[in-house]
């Protein structure tokens, strides 16, 4: 699990040893609203939701509501490679969204930076 959204030493996402070309990343957030808290939780998505498709690198924003729990939601964004998922960490409307999220929550953040296999 890749907890921190703004990256660190040892990335799922960096290229591999030897390889030009950069690899595309998905990124799986989870978010298990406190009780109470769901509506909020879904806001807070849907205000980051515009921007973030709009960056430069995001092939794709999309969020999701559990069937079972409806205090659960899930993040899957798609970034050309780590480097455009570096810069939607750092920008405003993202630092934003975890400040906000981070209080809205039951746990700590949960964000997974994985490639398709399949």
């Amino acid at each position: 699990m890749d907890t921190d959204p703004r990256g660190g030493a040892d990335e799922a996402g960096r290229a591999q040893a030897g390889s030009r070309r950069p690899r595309e990343i998905h990124i799986i957030a989870r978010f298990h609203a406190l009780g109470g808290n769901e509506g909020a939780v879904e806001q807070a998505i849907r205000e980051v939701q515009v921007p973030t498709r709009k960056e430069p690198g995001c092939l794709g924003h999309q969020f999701y509501r559990s069937i079972r729990d409806p205090r659960l939601f899930f993040i899957h964004s798609h970034f050309e490679d780590e480097a455009a998922f570096a810069l939607h960490a750092e920008l405003p409307h993202t630092v934003r969204f975890i400040e906000t999220v981070e209080t809205l929550i039951d746990h700590p953040l949960d964000v997974n930076r994985t490639e398709q296999i399949g």
